[in-house]
C-alpha cells in the first residue's frame, strides 16, 4: 500500500492550506492524484481535550474519483441542522463568508457508490477560487470522461420506471458533472436500434447511455456495432469477418426486469452507481458473439446463449408477457417438469491453454489479468472451412466434436451473476479474453437435472456432474438432429416435446424426430436452431470498470498523519 506523504512527496503538492470544515480547522492538500484533509491539532485539541496525533482521522480522495468542484452558495448550506448549530453555523459563514464545495465518490455496501459533498470555508474568497481553478485543473486532464451523452430510454421495461429513474436520480448528477446529453424515450421495439444504424450523428458524442433492461443494451448493442461495421465497410454476415471494435462507450443504467449485465460488470444494479461510473469515464472491454446461420447474419450475444432449458423457458414466457417478470418463474418450473431432452452435434474450437479453464474458480474482476491480454489478430484468425473434426494426435488448435443427447447448450460469455444466482452459470467467465464457456448438459435424471440448477444458487460446483462438462472455446457450432431416420429401439429415447408431434402417414417401423428447442440468444429467440458462433474480443467498451474485490474498494492508507507537515508561507 502506498502512503498518502510518500505520494505526495513524489509528484509534489499542488496546493496546500489550512480551511474550516464544519466549525473546525482542517489542513487540506492536493497533487495530481488525491485530495486529503484532516483535522488541525489545535482543532483536536479544542474539541477533545486530547493532544495527540492518533486522534487525527486523514480522508483522501482520489482525483480521479471528484465528481466536481463549484463554488458554495448560501442556499447550497446543510439546512438539516438543529436550531443552536444553525446558529453556530451563522455565526461561522460571517467570519469566514467564502466556500467551495467538492463533490466525490464514496463506496457504500455491495459494490453501491454514492456522490458525497464536502464544503471548505475559507475568509478569503481568492484562495477559495484558486482551489477551485486548482481541482477544475485536475480534472480536466481526465480526458477519458465524457463531456457529451446520447441517452435513450425505454419507458416500458421493468415496471416502467426508466423515465422517473434518469430525471430523479441520474439527470441532476450528469448536470452536476457538466455532461451534456441528448435524450431520446423510445417510442416502439428496436426504435434505438434502428435510430443508431442510419441517423443518429455520433461525430458529437461520447457515449451512448440506455436507460432499460438487458433489451434494451441489445438494442443499444445492435445498433452501434451494425452502424460501425457500415461505416467501415465490413459485411457482417461473413462469420469469419474481422468485426471494428466501436470507438464509442456504452452506458447502462439499470431499470428493467432483468438487468443481468450491469450486475455483472458492476457488481450492483443500482442507477447512482453506473452514473457515476459514466461521470468518470471507467472504461471495460467486452467480448461480443456473434451468431449465423448459413452465412446468414442473426443477432450478436454478450451473455447466454441458451438451447435446450432455457430456449424452452424463454419461448414459454413469451406467451405469457401479460404475467410481467413472474412469467419467468412460471415458464422455469413448467419447463423444468416437462423435462426435454434434444439431439445434436456440437462441434467448437477450443481456447488456448494460457486462457484459463471454466472450473480454476478464478473470477473475472476489477483489473483482471486475464482479460488484459488481448489476442493477437493471428490467434484468432481460424480457417472455419478445414474439415478438422477431430483434434490432432498431440492433442492441439483442432476442432472437436460431440454427438448426444442434451437438456441443455448454454453458451456463457460472461459470469452471468445475478442476485438470484450470486455466481451465475459460469462463474470463472472473463468479460474480455476472447472467449466463450460452453457448457453441456447431457440428459441425465429429473432430480440430477434439479441438483445442477440448485448449485447456481450455493457455494458449490455446478460442474460437478458426471452429465456436465464444461469447454472454454473462441468458436463453435451446433447442428440439431432433424428429420433423421430413427428405429423402433430409439423410440422411447425420442426427444419428448410438448405439444403434438408429426404423425407418420403410412404404417413402418420408423419414425422421424423433428423435435428441437430454440436458441435463447440474451433474451430473444433465434428463428434457426442450427447456428455458428464467433467470439469477437473486446468488440466494445461500457463505462464501468468490472466488480471491485474488497481491497480494491477499500482505499487504505498507511500513516497519513505524516502528510501534514505544512511548510512556512502555506495559507
Amino acid at each position: 500500500m502506498t502512503r498518502v506523504s510518500d505520494m505526495m512527496e513524489k509528484q509534489g503538492r499542488l496546493l496546500c492550506s489550512r480551511l474550516f470544515l464544519k466549525h473546525r480547522q482542517v489542513e487540506v492538500a492536493v497533487n495530481r492524484s488525491v485530495l486529503a484533509w484532516r483535522e488541525t491539532e489545535r482543532s483536536r485539541t479544542r474539541s477533545s481535550g486530547i493532544n495527540s496525533a492518533d486522534t487525527a482521522h486523514s480522508h483522501v480522495v482520489q482525483v480521479c474519483e471528484i465528481v466536481a468542484v463549484h463554488k458554495t452558495k448560501d442556499d447550497d448550506q446543510d439546512n438539516t441542522e438543529t436550531r443552536r448549530s444553525q446558529k453556530k453555523a451563522k455565526q461561522h459563514s460571517q467570519l469566514y463568508p467564502h466556500a467551495f464545495t467538492v463533490s466525490y465518490i464514496r463506496r457504500t455496501t455491495q459494490h453501491q457508490w454514492r456522490c458525497t459533498d464536502v464544503t471548505f470555508h475559507s475568509a478569503n474568497e481568492e484562495l477559495c477560487e484558486q482551489w477551485i481553478q486548482v481541482i477544475n485543473e485536475q480534472l480536466s486532464l481526465l480526458t477519458n470522461r465524457p463531456k457529451s451523452l446520447l441517452v435513450y430510454i425505454n419507458p416500458y421495461g421493468g415496471k416502467r420506471r426508466g423515465k422517473r429513474i434518469y430525471e430523479q436520480k441520474v439527470a441532476p448528477l450528469f448536470r452536476r458533472a457538466c455532461i451534456s446529453t441528448d435524450v431520446i424515450v423510445t417510442e416502439r421495439a428496436n426504435h434505438a436500434r434502428d435510430h443508431l444504424k442510419t441517423e443518429a450523428n455520433l461525430d458529437k458524442y461520447d457515449g451512448v447511455v440506455c436507460v432499460g433492461g438487458d433489451g434494451m443494451f441489445s438494442e443499444i448493442l445492435h445498433g452501434l456495432v451494425t452502424r460501425t461495421q457500415t461505416d467501415n465497410g465490413v459485411d457482417h454476415n461473413q462469420p469469419d469477418a474481422e468485426l471494428v471494435a466501436c470507438s464509442l462507450h456504452i452506458g447502462i443504467i439499470p431499470a428493467g426486469s432483468t438487468d443481468c449485465i450491469c450486475f455483472a460488470t458492476v457488481g450492483t444494479n443500482d442507477p447512482v452507481t453506473s452514473a457515476l461510473h459514466i461521470i468518470v469515464g471507467d472504461s471495460q472491454p467486452m467480448d461480443v458473439c456473434s451468431v449465423h446461420h448459413n452465412d446468414i447474419f442473426l443477432r450478436y450475444s454478450v451473455s447466454l446463449l441458451g438451447y435446450g432449458f432455457y430456449g424452452d423457458v424463454l419461448t414459454d414466457s413469451e406467451r405469457k408477457r401479460w404475467l410481467g417478470p413472474a412469467r419467468y418463474d412460471l415458464s422455469g418450473v413448467k419447463t423444468f417438469l416437462s423435462h426435454n431432452f434434444y439431439e445434436g452435434t456440437i462441434s467448437f474450437l477450443p481456447a488456448e491453454n494460457n486462457m484459463g479453464d471454466p472450473r480454476d474458480k478464478l473470477q473475472c474482476r476489477s483489473g483482471c489479468h486475464v482479460c488484459q491480454h488481448k489476442p493477437s489478430s493471428k490467434d484468432t484468425q481460424w480457417e472455419m472451412s478445414e474439415e478438422k473434426e477431430k483434434p490432432d494426435k498431440d492433442g492441439s488448435s483442432g476442432w472437436s466434436v460431440i454427438r448426444g443427447k442434451f437438456i441443455a447448450i448454454n453458451a456463457a460469455s460472461m459470469s452471468c451473476a445475478c442476485p438470484r444466482s450470486p455466481k451465475g452459470l459460469s462463474p470463472s467467465a472473463h468479460l474480455a479474453d476472447g472467449t466463450t464457456d460452453l457448457i453441456l448438459v447431457r440428459k441425465c435424471s429429473r432430480l440430477g437435472f434439479l441438483r445442477h440448477l440448485l448449485r447456481h444458487t450455493n457455494k458449490e460446483d455446478q460442474f460437478d456432474h458426471s452429465f456436465v462438462e464444461v469447454h472454454r472455446v473462441r468458436k463453435f457450432r451446433f447442428q440439431p438432429r432433424q428429420h433423421e431416420l430413427v428405429s423402433l429401439e430409439d423410440l422411447s429415447e425420442t426427444p419428448k416435446k410438448t405439444g403434438f408431434s408429426p404423425i407418420c402417414s403410412t404404417q413402418t417401423t420408423c419414425n422421424y424426430s423433428t423435435s428441437h428447442s430454440s436458441w435463447n440468444c440474451d433474451g430473444e429467440i433465434l428463428p434457426h436452431a442450427a447456428i455458428q458462433v464467433s467470439v469477437q474480443c473486446q468488440l466494445i467498451r461500457l463505462f464501468a470498470r468490472g466488480i471491485e474485490e474488497q481491497q480494491q474498494q477499500q482505499c487504505v492508507f498507511e500513516d497519513p498523519c505524516t502528510l501534514w507537515a505544512l511548510e512556512p508561507g502555506t495559507h
